[in-house]
């Protein structure tokens, strides 16, 4: 099967299209024929090596956490999946490997692509999707009648957290540059703050939850603008212990994150509110949850572009700029 891979870390190397077998398919497993591919800041992260002491990847590694495909082969325990069923994931950590045309997943990270959107559709959302679940469903508890902050409201995570968030029953504030504030308003924003000219921190107070997404400077003025009790959710960290010790990292790592959200946590504990870093874990369960929101039309996907799979290095290099509204996805077949 043709694939993009990685030989080493780095920011500038383009990604090499490989020639390589086919991935075998193990008892929990099933082979998913990949029809597109999300792309996503986390896969440019780990290429340039910013995880590389967290997640420990064998070289060389196939980039990619978002697919959409056919089933094509079932591993012997497989229950819950068919050949021919229509399918989307975020696969697991170290089991990753979007940017090909074909990907063997365990069945728990699996769930039946949204029946009234496309291939391309289904894949700019499994990341994205789980990520705000976890954040509002696991982390931060947000319940009907509450104030949610918002960063980057026009990005892949944003739009989507302001659509489940007004699901929930929430008011919703948000960051975006003017060009983006219809864009942001029509998925549900009730507040929209122009990033290049306003100060959120000057206009909101008293927010029960913000979702962090941004730099070390937002977090801290997030953190102000809670009411006591109130938490931030930070999927840009810094990383703190209870990541640590929930990913089983040595103890020396543990130390090290342990001291970088120091800060953090100390600046938390002396307003009254609560700090805590999310790296989202794969879920079918919860991806079959999302499934449901999608076809109640509750959650919309936002595409901004997509790409052929021979644009795989324009379609990373487009991620990476930082202008892309929603998501961005790539055409394996």
């Amino acid at each position: 099967m043709k694939a993009y891979t990685i030989e080493r870390y780095s920011k500038t190397a383009p990604l090499k299209l490989s020639e390589l077998p086919k991935p075998t398919v193990k008892a929990n497993e099933i082979l998913i024929e990949i029809h597109a591919a999300g792309i996503n800041q986390l896969d440019a992260k780990i290429k340039s090596g910013e995880f590389k002491m967290m997640l420990k990847y064998r070289m060389p590694l196939i980039l990619g956490h978002d697919v959409a495909g056919v089933v094509v082969e079932i591993g012997t325990n497989v229950t819950r999946f068919k050949v021919g069923d229509e399918v989307y994931s975020r696969p697991a950590d170290y089991h990753i490997g979007g940017f090909a045309e074909f990907i063997s997943v365990d069945e728990k990270d699996v769930a039946l692509k949204p029946k009234n959107i496309s291939m391309d559709e289904a894949a700019s959302l499994p990341l994205v999707s789980l990520t705000v679940w976890q954040a509002f469903m696991e982390k931060g508890h947000l319940r009907k009648g509450q104030k949610v902050f918002i960063q980057a409201g026009s990005g892949g995570v944003g739009s989507i957290a302001i659509q489940l968030a007004k699901h929930l029953g929430a008011t919703v504030a948000t960051t975006a540059s003017k060009g983006n504030f219809d864009l942001v308003k029509n998925l549900g924003a009730d507040v929209v703050i122009d990033y290049k000219t306003q100060d959120f921190e000057n206009i909101l107070q008293d927010y029960d939850l913000v979702l962090n997404s941004q730099d070390v400077k937002s977090l801290e003025k997030s953190l102000r603008i809670l009411k006591s009790g109130g938490k931030v959710v930070s999927i840009s960290g810094p990383p703190d212990p209870a990541f640590a010790e929930e990913m089983g990292l040595p103890w020396l790592l543990r130390l090290i994150l342990g001291f970088i959200s120091k800060k953090a946590r100390r600046q938390a504990e002396k307003l009254g509110v609560r700090y805590s870093f999310l790296f989202m874990k794969a879920n079918g369960r919860e991806l079959a949850e999302i499934t449901k929101l999608v076809e109640a039309n509750v959650l919309k996907p936002v595409v901004d572009k997509v790409y052929h799979f021979g644009e795989m290095n324009e379609a990373l290099d487009y991620v990476n700029s930082g202008r892309a509204r929603g998501k961005v996805v790539v055409q394996v077949r």
